[in-house]
């Protein structure tokens, strides 16, 4: 007779390097965060006196917001405060989309790609986008960034205006119909 037991995975320490392999890089130091920052983290932790693993989620938001993107670091230091498992934060991160994994442009433009949106001209929109902001070519992750940082241009899952395509978003901001006139007039609206 077996005695497998079930084991809560809050518990486990398994490491973001075995699931996502390059998670972890220990050839550099963590960031300094920036003064107030561990302040900030704690104010939010207190809004979750019942657990505090239910800030996960505004921690990331406030690490991608200081930093740019949530790093291995991040993943880390989030995980050690709310005294959980880097493994907890991690499949947090690659759960959300909006949560991204490596740098992006300090103007970052999202373009939908699915269907009423590539329907309605969204994969030109794009590649408009990419030669407008002088972008390279798409890395792995299917971000094409600026030579200077400025911009990043890519393509996302539906931004949930279907019946108003293309729609991008530019940092936070959400645009509908854009042809290529409406993208330039936006594009002067955006200074890194």
């Amino acid at each position: 007779m077996s005695t497998n037991r079930v084991v809560d995975p809050a518990t486990q320490t398994v490491s973001p390097d075995t699931v996502y392999p390059g998670a972890l890089d220990h050839h550099h130091a963590a960031p300094a965060l920036p003064n107030g920052f561990e302040t900030q983290a704690d104010e939010l932790i207190t809004h979750y006196p019942a657990s505090k693993r239910s800030a996960s989620l505004p921690l990331l938001h406030l690490w991608q917001e200081t930093f740019g993107y949530i790093s291995p670091d991040g993943i880390e230091w989030i995980a050690a405060k709310l005294e959980l498992q880097p493994i907890n934060i991690l499949e947090l991160v690659t759960f959300y989309p909006m949560f991204r994994q490596h740098p992006a442009g300090k103007i970052q433009i999202k373009v939908c790609r699915t269907l009423s949106c590539a329907l309605g001209g969204g994969y030109a929109l794009c590649d408009y986008l990419r030669q407008k902001c002088h972008t390279a070519e798409p890395d792995a992750h299917g971000l094409a960034i600026s030579p200077d940082g400025k911009y990043s241009v890519e393509f996302v899952e539906c931004l949930a205006a279907c019946g108003t395509a293309p729609v991008i978003m530019i940092n936070d901001d959400f645009h509908e119909d854009v042809t290529q006139r409406r993208a330039d007039e936006l594009l002067l609206k955006y200074t890194a």
